[in-house]
C-alpha cells in the first residue's frame, strides 16, 4: 500500500492529540509524520506508533514534501497558511470554519456525502462538531422519508471550546470543593453548575454563529438548500461529548419501529433505545467512542410525520479528529492523492 507524508497542524491541541491517536489506531499508511504547532510547543515530544516525534514550528516552509495536512489550529491560522499548503501540492483537510461555506470546497461527512471528496481542489473542510453529531443519525432517516424540517437544541461539552476550556471546568470543580473563588476565562460565566445559552458570537438575526453553522452546513452536506432548520446551542458542564435533542418532520411517515430499524443498520450510529431498562444515550458513555449514540426515539404527537430523537457523540473524536481521518482514508482508497 502506498504510504503518505502527513502533517498535523495544531498537533498539541485537543483535536490534534486525538488525530494522532486515531491515525495510529486505524493504521493509516503514514510514511513520515510532521507535528506542527506554535512557538510555545516547539521541541515538545509526542509519541506515535512507539516513536517519539518532536513538535516543529509551523512556518510557510513546513509543507514541502507533505502529501496530506490535517489542520486543527483555528480558522485564522488555516487562512494564513493555505496558499503555502497548496503551493506545496499538499491536500488540506481543515477542521476550522475557514473554508466550510466556500463554493468550491467540499464539506464532508464520510457516512453522508463521501462522493463530494472527489470535487476537491486542494481543500476539504471538516464540518462543525455540532453539525456532525446531528447529521450522522439523520442521514438514514432522510434517505427513507425526506426530512423537511429540523428543530434541534444542543447540550455541548466544554471540549467544544478546546483543551483549556476542559481544564477550566475541572479547575472550577476542584476550587468549588475547596471553597475557593472560581476563575472564569474561557466562558462568559462559570460553567460549573450552570448552562450557558451562548456559543460563539451573536449575529444580527439573534442566532449565534454556532447555530447558523448548523443550519448552513447541514444544508450544504445534505445537498438540501431549502431544508428548514432551527436550533439553539447551549454549553453544559460536561467535559466531553455533545448531546442534542432533535425533532424532525418528514414528507413520508417514519414509525418508531422503522426508525429503529434504519438506525440500527446505519454506519457511524449506535442505537441505544431501551428506556424501560434505562438505556439511552449519555455523554458519559459516548466519550471516547467513534459512533453517535441515538435513543429516546418517539413520535411527536403534536404534529404529523414528526419524530423526536436524543443523541450523544464525542465532539473530539467523530465531531472532529475521526471525521478528518476518515476523509483522508477516502483519499487513500480512491487514489486521489
Amino acid at each position: 500500500m502506498k504510504e503518505y507524508n502527513v502533517a498535523v497542524m495544531g498537533a498539541t491541541g485537543a483535536v490534534g492529540v486525538e488525530m494522532l491517536k486515531i491515525l495510529e489506531e486505524r493504521k493509516f499508511p503514514v510514511k513520515n509524520l510532521k507535528l506542527l504547532a506554535s512557538e510555545r510547543s516547539v521541541g515538545k515530544e509526542m509519541v506515535f506508533s512507539g516513536k517519539k516525534i518532536k513538535v516543529e514550528l509551523l512556518t510557510r516552509d513546513s509543507f514541502k514534501g507533505v502529501d496530506i495536512v490535517l489542520a486543527s489550529a483555528g480558522a485564522s491560522i488555516s487562512k494564513q497558511f493555505v496558499n503555502d499548503i497548496l503551493s506545496a501540492n499538499a491536500l488540506l483537510i481543515d477542521n476550522s470554519s475557514a473554508f466550510r461555506m466556500e463554493k468550491d470546497v467540499p464539506l464532508v461527512v464520510p457516512e453522508i456525502n463521501p462522493e463530494d471528496v472527489k470535487l476537491n481542489k486542494g481543500i476539504i473542510a471538516n464540518p462543525n462538531c455540532t453539525t456532525i453529531v446531528m447529521i450522522v443519525p439523520l442521514k438514514p432517516l432522510h434517505d427513507y422519508g425526506k426530512i423537511k424540517r429540523i428543530v434541534m437544541s444542543s447540550y455541548q461539552a466544554a471540549s467544544g471550546a478546546g483543551a483549556k476550556a476542559m481544564a477550566e471546568l475541572e479547575q472550577q470543580t476542584k476550587d468549588w470543593s475547596q471553597g475557593k473563588e472560581l476563575k472564569v476565562e474561557k466562558f462568559q460565566y462559570q460553567l460549573l453548575f450552570n448552562l450557558i445559552p451562548h456559543i460563539d458570537v451573536f449575529t444580527e438575526n439573534g442566532y449565534t454563529k454556532e447555530e447558523m453553522k448548523v443550519v448552513n452546513e447541514t444544508r450544504k452536506i445534505m445537498h438540501a438548500p431549502d431544508m428548514q432548520i432551527t436550533c439553539t446551542t447551549v454549553r453544559v458542564p460536561v467535559l466531553r461529548a455533545h448531546s442534542e435533542s432533535i425533532n424532525i418532520e418528514t414528507e413520508k411517515k417514519i414509525t418508531v419501529e422503522k426508525a429503529r430499524e434504519l438506525l440500527s443498520k446505519a454506519p457511524g450510529v449506535k442505537l441505544e433505545d431501551d428506556p424501560a431498562n434505562k438505556k439511552y444515550p449519555m455523554p458519559l458513555f459516548a466519550t471516547g467512542k467513534d459512533d453517535i449514540f441515538v435513543g429516546r426515539i418517539r413520535e411527536d404527537f403534536s404534529r404529523k410525520n414528526c419524530l423526536n430523537l436524543w443523541v450523544s457523540g464525542d465532539q473530539i473524536r467523530k465531531g472532529a479528529a475521526l471525521n478528518a481521518v476518515q476523509i483522508a482514508e477516502i483519499i487513500v482508497k480512491e487514489g486521489l492523492k
